[in-house]
């Protein structure tokens, strides 16, 4: 009878643990985050609220409007750049077509590449520059817009972008990727210049790809 009953409580135990570490493999939800205090049933009940990604609307590479609605139920990646970048950008948008490439025709996975560049990166110049780096579907959104719309949503994304006639190229910005869930909340960045970043964000969609499956 104790030996049932040991057995009983290591099962259990190790059941216990094995629980908490699949609940451990989410990926944290990062942004400011409020409380609000709702009544349910006559009940005070306190919800949190999390920073999300605001709605948008955005010229693609083809010159079509793209919005938050076209990553409805996605998970996304997302950073910032611009075409004619002479420093990080060429090897971040390289590092972010590894994951492009790994997901391509996973209709849950899609990738949005917004331009600093609102004077020259035209949406024609988008699609070509697409072209070459080698996306041919639309999983892959390159957008432009006004500069006040464009830097005010890289704040929203935690991500920094400054225009900078100092800098070589004109613009300064942070070579972040990163990762939207389905509900617009921020759930990891990685820095795309870094193989072992990149490879992090590799496993890191894998894993949030789980958790909305």
């Amino acid at each position: 009878m104790k030996l049932l009953k040991l057995s009983f409580l290591v099962f259990f135990g190790t059941y216990i643990l094995s629980a908490c570490q699949s609940e451990q493999k989410k990926l944290p939800i990062y942004g400011e985050t409020t409380t609000v205090t709702n009544m349910v049933d006559g009940k005070e009940v306190v919800d949190s609220v999390y920073h999300t990604i605001p709605d948008f609307s955005f010229l693609n590479q083809d010159s079509v409007l793209i919005s938050q609605d076209f990553f409805k139920d996605k998970i996304y990646v997302a950073n910032f750049f611009f075409t004619h970048c002479p420093s990080i950008c060429p090897t971040m948008q390289r590092n972010l077509l590894k994951a492009y490439e790994k997901y391509k025709g996973n209709n849950k996975i899609a990738f949005l590449s917004h331009s600093i560049d609102f004077k020259y990166d035209q949406p024609y110049v988008l699609k070509d520059y697409a072209t070459k780096l080698g996306v041919d579907n639309d999983q892959w959104q390159f957008v432009t817009g006004k500069k006040q719309d464009v830097y005010g949503i890289s704040d929203k994304y935690m991500v920094f972008t400054k225009e900078d006639a100092n800098v070589p190229g004109g613009y300064d910005h942070s070579s972040y990727l990163v990762i939207i869930d389905p509900a617009r909340r921020i759930r990891g960045a990685y820095d795309g210049t870094n193989d072992e970043q990149v490879s992090k964000l590799l496993s890191d969609l894998d894993l949030i790809l789980k958790e909305y499956n």
